[in-house]
């Protein structure tokens, strides 16, 4: 076994280790209709969390194949923080937009839930792959979402 794989099995271990001990809580908004909130600045939201999985990667990328224990645990920081805001735009998409934005009602129903479901896929492809490919389709697949959710000028 190689001393690469051998890193990224232990920053594997110790994440799966602290994701079964630590709480997990979600941050949805209220479900009101309270019109004051932005779909559009959420999409912006999310392409900030998917930049920041970029540099996660790439950071990730970098620490390839170091062995000292700084770059250790900076690995295991840089895969924590991939992790977390994949899981952000998961979160968003799912007690958002899919709470509160894809109906049944609308004519293009099954098209919406397609899209929006893409990212959800995207964001996990993300999450199990540290590769700049899974990130290009997350960002790919959230900016999709503009055809439904367009920049308001105030």
């Amino acid at each position: 076994m190689s001393k690469t794989y051998r890193s990224i099995l232990f920053a594997i271990t110790i994440l799966l280790s602290a994701g079964l001990i630590l709480p997990q809580s979600a941050q949805a908004h209220c479900q009101i209709p309270c019109g004051i909130y932005d779909d559009y600045a959420r999409l912006l939201s999310m392409l900030e969390d998917a930049s920041t999985v970029e540099k996660s990667v790439n950071k990730m990328i970098e620490l390839t194949g170091k062995m000292d224990i700084q770059s250790q645990n900076q690995m295991v920081r840089w895969v924590m923080n991939k992790e977390d805001h994949a899981q952000k735009i998961i979160d968003t998409i799912s007690d958002y937009y899919l709470t509160q934005r894809v109906k049944p009602s609308q004519k293009d129903y099954a098209e919406r839930l397609k899209y929006h479901h893409a990212v959800i896929l995207a964001a996990m492809k993300a999450k199990q792959n540290p590769d700049l490919k899974s990130v290009k389709a997350l960002k790919k697949s959230i900016s999709t979402l503009t055809a439904y959710y367009p920049e308001h000028k105030h």
